[in-house]
């Protein structure tokens, strides 16, 4: 069996890599980066470090990687045959992904099993996405290449920090790992990832992980940052930042349990085990790398807005969440350009119009106005007469 995986970075090679590799394929990295393509094809294994209580390591073999830059019919021909494909490239980066999709189900045998495609990213619907970015790729073809491929949605939760200098293709993670995959799409066919499982229904799973890891990781950065913290462990260990971090996940929480029917014993259970994860001493994530890109996750259905207006339709609270996307408005970060545009818009922009823009709210919304004054206050700190 063989999976080509889209983006070789320390996500791909210590989560889904691994995972497929423990599956029994032979992963093919497709990646853009010359240097990672040359030093994955240079080795004949890498080892995935897990660092925390109970972690183990893991020797991952049978792989090499294509430069989908330089050579992109190696791709195209690899996909051809390939019995799964995966990304973890980031949301953004899914329509790039798209024509070597495309090309390589253009090259696939009519008879062949369909190619089974997941995207692995932390967005809701990435499938979903990647699916409309190849029939968009694909033309008036779209039909019939559509039908020589099957798409799922996933969830996935690993913690892979920055990696240390010189550890060349090895990764370090935490122990923790999730994948869940929804079920319906392969009916009798599934893919063989023993560390995966299999749902019927995966939006709880999605939601849950999203407004949960995700929102927590990012508060805690937003948080962190404010108080001069420069790893993840260091925020958390400030009782003001876990009381505010606690305080947004409490409001995550409400909304599962209103929106999917979640035992809320269950989730202070979760959230509990979230941070658990992310005091992890021996996971040295920064605050600088957690909370990059501000603008994307400040918008409509990410980890903070997504929640709080689904809160604050059904009459919950969002003061706990309301603060983190204050602690976001706040965070610099000369190396990111995100956060860059971010603290220029706030100077610039006028406070109404910045807030639709940004985070996809309409002004009559209910949450609109709570967001809007977090944006008024940033601005006073600015300056912004």
């Amino acid at each position: 069996m063989k999976a080509v995986h889209f983006g070789a970075g320390n996500i791909g090679r210590g989560f889904v890599g691994l995972l497929l590799h423990d599956g029994g394929y032979e992963i093919v990295f497709s990646d853009v980066a010359d240097e990672l393509v040359d030093a994955i094809n240079a080795a004949s294994e890498y080892t995935v470090h897990e660092a925390g209580p109970g972690g183990v390591e893991h020797i991952v073999t049978g792989f090499r990687a294509v430069n989908s830059r330089l050579d992109p019919d190696a791709v195209a021909d690899e996909l051809s045959t390939a019995d799964v494909a995966t990304t973890a490239v980031g949301p953004t980066v899914l329509r790039f992904v798209a024509p070597s999709i495309v090309a390589g189900l253009r090259r696939r045998n009519a008879d062949a099993p369909p190619l089974q495609i997941m995207a692995c990213e932390n967005a809701i619907g990435a499938t979903d996405q990647l699916r409309a970015e190849v029939e968009k790729a694909a033309g008036t073809d779209a039909a019939e290449l559509l039908a020589k491929a099957v798409f799922a949605n996933t969830a996935v939760d690993r913690i892979v920090p920055a990696q240390a200098p010189g550890q060349g293709v090895d990764v370090t993670v935490e122990p923790y790992v999730e994948w869940a995959i929804e079920a319906g799409p392969f009916g009798d066919s599934r893919p063989s990832i023993p560390g995966a499982h299999f749902v019927d229904d995966l939006a709880p799973y999605i939601e849950r992980k999203l407004f949960t890891v995700n929102t927590g990781h990012a508060a805690t950065a937003y948080f962190g940052a404010r108080v001069g913290a420069t790893s993840i462990a260091a925020a958390l260990a400030d009782p003001d930042v876990a009381r505010s971090v606690e305080a947004a996940l409490e409001e995550t929480s409400a909304v599962l349990t209103a929106e999917h029917g979640l035992d809320p014993a269950d989730l202070a259970a979760y959230r509990a085990k979230i941070l658990e994860r992310f005091r992890n001493p021996e996971l040295e994530d920064s605050v600088d790398r957690v909370g990059r890109q501000p603008l994307r996750k400040l918008s409509r259905h990410e980890r903070f807005i997504g929640p709080a207006a689904m809160a604050s339709e059904r009459g919950l609270s969002t003061a706990g969440l309301v603060a983190a996307v204050s602690a976001a408005l706040e965070f610099v970060e000369p190396a990111d350009p995100q956060a860059v545009e971010l603290q220029q818009r706030l100077h610039d922009e006028d406070a109404t119009a910045l807030t639709a823009e940004v985070t996809g709210l309409d002004p009559e919304h209910p949450l609109f106005r709570s967001i809007r004054d977090a944006v008024i206050a940033r601005q006073g700190q600015l300056g912004v007469v």
